[in-house]
């Protein structure tokens, strides 16, 4: 069968439950998979790599390691913490903004996006996928519907025939993205959200709070108990 997508997978909730999304409902693809040195790669390619095995699809990796020489951002600077915030803080504009502010990459979507796109122009496909939501889109605009619709119109002119960006989760926050992981059998234990790449996910950075409200809301979180630092319960 010939592929039809190829999908941004960073190996965490959002992209993991888009690409199973996108294998249902348009058939064969490949994942691409960014490193730009974060503190978090190996356990995102591990993740990324065997979410791609459960579907039996093709993972491509490209190293950028020039954005890592551009960035100050606390995801891969050494001698920069990476902020925390409480799991009461998750809706208070002014705390993830502070939050949003330390962990971002210059660009870093609009690049993977180009990136897919050659991709995908080069090999003939016709959709890139992508696991923006509604949730994240407070603090970072490259999540919202307003961006993507710009990212197609602007392949309307950089590639021949333009490209469509999907994302299955656009309208969606964390709770709603786990539920149609759920009824999509998108195996959690495999998925890494977590800004460090320690052993375990640290429960306590931003990314991991929202994935554990989520779980939690969802019922599901005391099958994944073990895959954090913190106690969860």
């Amino acid at each position: 069968m010939s592929l039809t997508f190829i999908s941004l997978l960073s190996g965490g909730l959002d992209s993991a439950v888009a690409t199973y999304s996108a294998h249902r409902e348009l058939g064969s693809g490949e994942a691409l998979f960014c490193d730009y040195g974060q503190k978090a790669l190996k356990r995102e390619l591990q993740a990324a790599r065997r979410l791609t095995g459960y579907l039996g699809m093709p993972l491509q990796v490209v190293k950028l390691p020039f954005l890592a020489e551009v960035t100050q951002t606390s995801l891969v600077m050494n001698d920069k913490v990476i902020p925390q915030i409480k799991a009461t803080q998750l809706d208070d504009r002014s705390e993830t903004e502070k939050s949003a502010q330390e962990v971002w990459v210059p660009n870093r979507n609009g690049l993977f996006l180009n990136i897919a796109a050659a991709l995908a122009e080069g090999k003939g496909l016709s959709h890139i996928v992508v696991g923006f939501n509604s949730e994240e889109a407070v603090t970072f605009p490259d999540n919202s519907a307003n961006f993507l619709n710009k990212a197609e119109e602007f392949f309307g002119y950089s590639t021949q025939k333009g490209l469509k960006v999907l994302a299955p989760t656009l309208s969606c926050n964390k709770f709603e993205i786990v539920q149609l992981g759920m009824k999509l059998e998108v195996p959690f234990k495999e998925v890494w959200s977590c800004y460090h790449g320690h052993k375990k996910q640290c429960g306590q950075c931003e990314s991991c709070l929202r994935s554990i409200r989520a779980y939690a809301q969802a019922g599901i979180l005391h099958g994944l108990d073990d895959r954090f630092a913190i106690e969860t319960r």
